[in-house]
């Protein structure tokens, strides 16, 4: 099981966002003996391709983890570390799997193994005016017998409300009790616009994920740290405008590394490939929308190529304390992503 012993390479060099450096040089050292042309780029991604034909595929996963170490272990048919789902288990499927592929001429795959996905995405970013792929597989969990056609978006907003001391007697609003007015607004506001939408890809969902107040003698304070995933059709800064409209004299700002939903198309050489290698594995594929976001939100649109998610896994495990993958479906994950990689090229 020598694609294993990939992953749990990986696995071992613990990178959070911001400490990828020892998974990329193992990475691309391990690309460079595998015969891809192999380097870190200008902003620390793991780079690997093979063949040098002008029509190409970009496998693009991410290295990063969200910060917790896990205990590599295995467990019968898990195998447990931080990364094991998101992502390392979709990127070493991409860079085994790449790698045993005959590239034909006139074709060319390139693995990345972005960093800083976890935060703002700071290795796809960088890519983004670099490439003109033809096609573009984003390396997220999902399920071996699955293809990923969308994302939505997400942004993220603090609140800051600063308001002059009154007496508790006295009837004036205070600054806790606005803040949690303005949230119970946004609140409605998404009720509202949600109706008549079903399924949660559709729908607009806030979350209020921190909240303080304080003060001193002459003033009290309230901050409240939103996020809110986008549907298609609602831009951030669109909710932007809405939320500065209710806001009253606080402050309101939102965070850089906003994106917008993204949802791709059904009907292309790319999915028909997937969907063949699944059925030649003996799956039943299927299709899904993330209520999450990955890097297809920052490339897909630039790229305007075909596009999809791929990659074994469970992603309810997703940064959680009990992360693993299966082995049995990571080698799976394997065999159909080299099987959709031949037959896009033509090889099969």
């Amino acid at each position: 099981m020598r694609e294993l012993e990939l992953l749990e390479g990986l696995l071992q060099h613990y990178s959070p966002t911001h400490a990828e450096g020892e998974a990329v040089a193992y990475l691309v050292n391990w690309m460079g003996s595998a015969g891809y042309t192999a380097c870190v780029d200008g902003i620390g991604n793991a780079v690997g391709s093979r063949g040098d034909g002008p029509r190409e595929v970009i496998l693009l996963g991410h290295i990063d983890t969200v910060p917790g170490q896990i205990k590599i272990r295995r467990e019968g048919d898990l195998l447990y570390g931080r990364g094991a789902v998101d992502a390392k288990g979709p990127l070493a499927c991409f860079a085994w799997a790449a790698a045993q592929v005959e590239v034909p001429p006139g074709w060319r795959v390139t693995v990345i193994g972005a960093v800083g996905e976890e935060g703002h995405s700071r290795g796809a970013r960088y890519i983004l005016d670099k490439y003109h792929p033809d096609a573009l597989v984003i390396g997220e969990p999902g399920r071996w017998n699955r293809v990923t056609l969308g994302y939505k978006g997400s942004v993220w907003f603090t609140y800051n409300l600063s308001l002059a001391q009154t007496h508790t007697a006295a009837r004036s609003e205070s600054a806790c009790e606005a803040a949690v007015a303005f949230w119970n607004n946004l609140q409605d506001w998404c009720s509202t616009r949600n109706m008549g939408r079903e399924g949660a890809f559709e729908q607009v969902t806030p979350t209020l994920r921190g909240m303080e107040s304080g003060g001193d003698s002459f003033t009290e304070t309230a901050c409240l740290k939103i996020g809110v995933r986008l549907p298609p059709g609602l831009e951030p800064h669109a909710l932007l405008g809405y939320m500065m409209e209710s806001k009253g004299v606080a402050d309101l700002t939102m965070e850089d590394g906003a994106t917008a939903a993204y949802r791709a198309e059904k009907n292309t050489p790319l999915v028909r490939a997937f969907l063949a290698a699944i059925r030649a594995d003996g799956g039943t594929p299927s299709f899904t929308l993330k209520t999450g976001t990955s890097d297809m939100n920052l490339a897909a649109p630039i790229w305007k190529c075909q596009t999809l998610a791929y990659g074994p896994g469970d992603s309810s495990l997703d940064h959680t304390p009990d992360e693993h993958i299966s082995i049995i479906e990571y080698q799976a994950g394997v065999k159909v992503l080299k099987g959709a990689l031949e037959r896009l090229m033509g090889v099969v």
